[in-house]
């Protein structure tokens, strides 16, 4: 993308100092300890940590991915049938309408539950087991794509750009 002039990389030496460098003055860089390099037939080329697109019209939006840690976030770590607050080794997921009967993994048939209380429902629906939802799954609200965005692997660079 740098060398075709679609983005351009950012040399970032610590908080203060973050400049924007194009591809020609790039490939002129030294490679620095912490540094990734690429070998070319012309020699090493450092890897940019973060890079910006230069035309850039629109920033897409996206959901979160549905596992259980988000449905965990979603329903901000309460059951949702009793509104105890858990910690995430008390609660599971929970299909409202289970599987058993044609239920989906969808985040409108996903909850989070004690562990006690999915166990005591089974595979009713909660109003046959004597329980009522608190609120009405929903899926989340697709957010820019950036407020998805994890740094797994800890870059130093990208800890000035997220919010973690």
């Amino acid at each position: 993308m740098m060398a075709t002039n679609v983005a351009t990389g950012l040399e970032i030496e610590g908080e203060n100092h973050i400049r924007p460098v194009i591809w020609d003055e790039w490939i002129t860089l030294p490679i620095r300890q912490q540094d990734n390099a690429v070998q070319t037939v012309h020699g090493p080329i450092r890897v940019p940590t973060v890079i910006v697109a230069v035309n850039y019209a629109k920033v897409p939006k996206k959901r979160p991915k549905l596992c259980a840690r988000a449905i965990r976030e979603r329903d901000g770590n309460r059951c949702q049938y009793t509104g105890r607050v858990l910690r995430p080794d008390e609660g599971s997921l929970d299909h409202v309408l289970p599987r058993s009967r044609g239920g989906k993994n969808a985040w409108e048939n996903l909850v989070w539950a004690g562990k006690d209380v999915n166990a005591r429902k089974g595979n009713r629906l909660p109003h046959e087991a004597g329980l009522k939802l608190l609120s009405v799954p929903r899926a989340p609200k697709e957010l820019p794509a950036y407020a998805t965005i994890r740094n797994a692997h800890g870059l130093a660079e990208w800890k000035l750009f997220l919010n973690e």
